[in-house]
């Protein structure tokens, strides 16, 4: 199976996907929402191509203490957390020390927030169409929390799209979202950057940038 250029092309092929499946009309208010770092290069793109807002979704995840990459769970802007139950289990770790992972990633969070954002409010979810876009999924633990933390505010419906995910992990997000959207479906996915021939971290910059330009 091929591999995406890098986050640009990715994001331009999804958005592409994207547009094919929901067949916007002048009366859809679609908000894109993105899961920094990453997702915002992908979701830049989705929103150039319907014409919609961009935005940002803060989520952090929760990974185990003696394996960072292993997630436990994560948390969203809103107050919202989510545990992946069977490896809260299967570690046997304590629940001292999600409570201490949490809030070390709280942290990151406000200050992602706050560095991105500034003093700009978070937009209106309320009634509108909203569509969460990262640069692929693993687990869906980060993603699900995404959603929980949208739902929450009552959106008229919740799109998740990425460019690249495991067969299992889109059939558990289409039970928590209303449509999801996926270029590539691998049925073996041991990491995202895989499927990308370029997958340099996407910088604090980078993202400022993006918003800046779509926000002027």
């Amino acid at each position: 199976m091929r591999a995406f250029k890098n986050r640009v092309s990715a994001g331009q092929e999804l958005a592409q996907a994207v547009l094919d499946r929901l067949e916007p009309d002048k009366d859809d208010y679609f908000l894109v929402l993105a899961l920094p770092r990453g997702g915002v290069p992908v979701a830049f793109e989705v929103a150039q191509k319907l014409g919609a807002e961009l935005d940002l979704m803060v989520v952090r995840k929760l990974g185990l203490p003696w394996h960072s990459e292993l997630a436990m769970g994560a948390i969203a802007s809103g107050g919202i957390r989510i545990l992946n139950e069977d490896v809260v289990r299967g570690s046997g770790v304590s629940e001292a020390s999600i409570d201490q992972v949490q809030q070390d990633e709280e942290k990151e969070l406000k200050r992602r927030e706050t560095a991105y954002r500034g003093d700009r409010p978070m937009p209106t979810i309320q009634g509108r169409r909203v569509i969460i876009v990262d640069d692929g999924i693993a687990t869906g633990a980060t993603m699900k929390a995404a959603v929980q933390g949208v739902r929450s505010r009552k959106p008229a419906d919740i799109t998740v799209a990425v460019p690249v995910a495991p067969p299992e992990t889109l059939s558990a997000l289409r039970d928590l979202a209303d449509d999801v959207v996926c270029v590539l479906a691998p049925d073996m996915m041991n990491a995202i950057g895989a499927w990308y021939v370029d997958f340099n971290q996407t910088s604090d910059d980078e993202v400022r940038e993006l918003l800046n330009r779509a926000w002027s």
